[in-house]
């Protein structure tokens, strides 16, 4: 398995990914629940630089030629600068009220998203990913590293203590109870 910075190329498989993680959050945001117009919309954002959810903020997993997994990540002090393409667009197109509660800040390179493909999961793909991104940003750069989690997925919260990150507090987004973890470089 080989792990790099996505490429263009890569964002119909990131698309796909990206969607089982924040497939519930854009369906929140758009305000219908129809999965292929909100992967449309995710994959339209996916291959446009600037923006929350651009293959440029992008790590994927590849092995055999397939993407099997995918980090997304960004600088926390961007979050308004990189969500405004994004919510600007879901207002003018999809629900004019849209808004959603800032999930990272300042001073913390935010994993917004991390999924493996069904397939292959149980493999350690994401640990490998989480774990590309540590030694960069954490290790290499001294970046505090942050991201949210499920309070219903205790197995994604048990690798992320294993792998260091320590809960700091409590966030809701979009109605989600999630916990904020960070790992500090």
């Amino acid at each position: 398995m080989h792990i790099r910075k996505a490429q263009i190329e890569d964002s119909d498989a990131i698309a796909t990914l990206l969607m089982l993680a924040t497939g519930e959050v854009i369906r929140r945001l758009i305000g219908e629940n129809n999965q292929a117009r909100a992967q449309d919309l995710l994959l339209h954002f996916v291959k446009k630089p600037y923006n929350q959810y651009s293959h440029h903020n992008c790590y994927v997993a590849e092995q055999d030629d397939q993407i099997v997994g995918a980090l997304l990540a960004y600088d926390g002090g961007n979050l308004a600068a990189l969500r405004e393409p994004f919510l600007a667009h879901v207002r003018q197109h999809f629900n004019p009220l849209a808004t959603v509660e800032d999930e990272t800040q300042s001073g913390e390179f935010y994993i917004d998203s991390i999924v493996v493909s069904p397939a292959h999961q149980g493999k350690g793909i994401g640990s490998q990913l989480l774990q590309h991104l540590i030694q960069e940003k954490a290790i290499n750069q001294g970046q505090t590293l942050g991201l949210l989690v499920d309070k219903t997925n205790p197995s994604a919260k048990k690798l992320y203590l294993k792998l260091g990150f320590k809960t700091v507090g409590k966030k809701t987004l979009l109605g989600l109870e999630l916990e904020h973890l960070q790992l500090k470089g």
